[in-house]
């Protein structure tokens, strides 16, 4: 297939969905065009890679004071901010000249809340690779539901502006959400919980059988578990994320200082990594305390994942499926989680990761893990199983090819 997709950022090693989603497909021989947008040299950079396997690549640039402008667009409408952010009026002229050229697409494939309104300016047009009038189908990738993610944020990040934005956009979000998961040919969502809450928004009585969860997958090859020659640093613990994103902002602080003290006080050597682009001011603080390293942007995470002796990822909400947690089990090591960051995952605690959610459970099962060294062996071996029958990035597409062929 050719299919046209639009990314409201730029797919990479960070943001995994889409940069997944696009390189397997066109490992099986689809012809990608991407259309994205960069707001710094960094993420312009990132492109490059991304040339090695789409057919053609567009990035622009989203300026700053775009986005803002959005922004206060929207504040006189109903709708919601993040709809409006990534608005690039330029990017959605340049969609509609190659949907409009000889040779066209067979679909469009949109992502996330952010990136929708472009589909919505495509719904109309004509395949010009088709003799008939047929309108090229659009999918829309919600990737999670953000109503739901908001639900959550609104109580519990620990950042006075994300609240305050939060509780603004619900004001917005269900309606909106609702309204649009209607009008595209497919909605994608990471899991069936994400699934159940958008079509929630929906009204009454609508079809909801064109929603359609793709999981997120693991590149396998990528995330391995380390070599034996590869020593582990004793007692060390690893929290992973971007560290600007207000639900990862919150799991750090939150761990540093309602977790690790009960740790210290049984084994006061233990040392916390956090490892994530972007720390914001308030992560960076916590690397005050001497056992606690803040790494910023790093090039390769696999390093730090199998070297530390344990992956805890103390998350109190969010939505979808959390890469980090999945990412950590296929590099073969233990994990400690919550219920919320793996409820949209088939695990068993106790067998595939080990589930708290209080300071004093999370503690207690980091302990074991440092003190018992073939049950971390243990966890290790089933959660590097689980990722390998259930996410490989593979089965992925082969579900995602599928939900194609219905619209194409």
């Amino acid at each position: 297939m050719k299919i046209l997709f639009i990314v409201p950022y730029v797919p990479s090693l960070i943001r995994v969905r889409p940069y997944n989603l696009i390189r397997y497909l066109a490992a099986r021989g689809h012809e990608i065009t991407l259309l994205t947008l960069y707001t710094s040299l960094a993420e312009r950079d990132d492109v490059k890679a991304l040339r090695s396997f789409c057919r053609e690549v567009y990035a622009l640039p989203l300026p700053r004071w775009r986005s803002m402008a959005n922004s206060l667009l929207a504040l006189p409408t109903s709708t919601p901010l993040q709809a409006m952010y990534c608005w690039q009026p330029a990017l959605s002229q340049l969609a509609r000249e190659l949907i409009q050229k000889d040779g066209g697409f067979d679909l469009v494939h949109v992502e996330h809340l952010r990136g929708a309104r472009y589909g919505l300016d495509l719904m109309n047009i004509k395949a010009a690779s088709s003799a008939s009038s047929r309108r090229l189908p659009v999918v829309w990738d919600s990737v999670d539901c953000i109503t739901l993610l908001f639900r959550q944020a609104a109580g519990q990040s620990r950042r006075l502006l994300s609240r305050w934005l939060t509780h603004f956009e619900l004001g917005r979000t269900p309606r909106y959400e609702g309204w649009l998961t209607g009008q595209f040919d497919r909605v994608l969502v990471t899991s069936s919980h994400d699934r159940e809450a958008l079509v929630g928004l929906m009204r009454g009585g609508a079809l909801s059988s064109h929603v359609r969860v793709i999981p997120n997958g693991v590149d396998l090859e990528y995330y391995t578990p380390r070599n034996g020659d590869v020593p582990r640093d004793p007692a060390t613990l690893v929290i992973s994320g971007k560290m600007s994103y207000h639900a990862n902002v919150t799991m750090a602080v939150t761990f540093v200082e309602e977790v690790l003290p009960l740790i210290w006080q049984r084994h006061p050597e233990v040392r916390l990594v956090i490892v994530g682009k972007d720390p914001t001011a308030e992560v960076r603080a916590l690397a005050r305390h001497p056992a606690v390293e803040v790494t910023g942007t790093v090039a390769d995470i696999r390093p730090y994942l199998h070297r530390a002796t344990v992956a805890v990822a103390p998350i109190q909400y969010g939505a979808g499926i959390q890469n980090k947690v999945l990412e950590a089990m296929a590099c073969g090591l233990p994990v400690v989680t919550t219920s919320r960051a793996v409820s949209a995952l088939a695990v068993e605690a106790g067998r595939e990761v080990l589930i708290a959610d209080t300071p004093q459970e999370f503690a207690a099962l980091v302990i074991r893990l440092l003190e018992d060294p073939a049950y971390r062996e243990q966890i290790a071996r089933t959660g590097r199983r689980y990722v390998e029958e259930n996410h490989p990035w593979p089965k992925v597409i082969e579900r995602l090819e599928e939900v194609y062929d219905e619209i194409v």
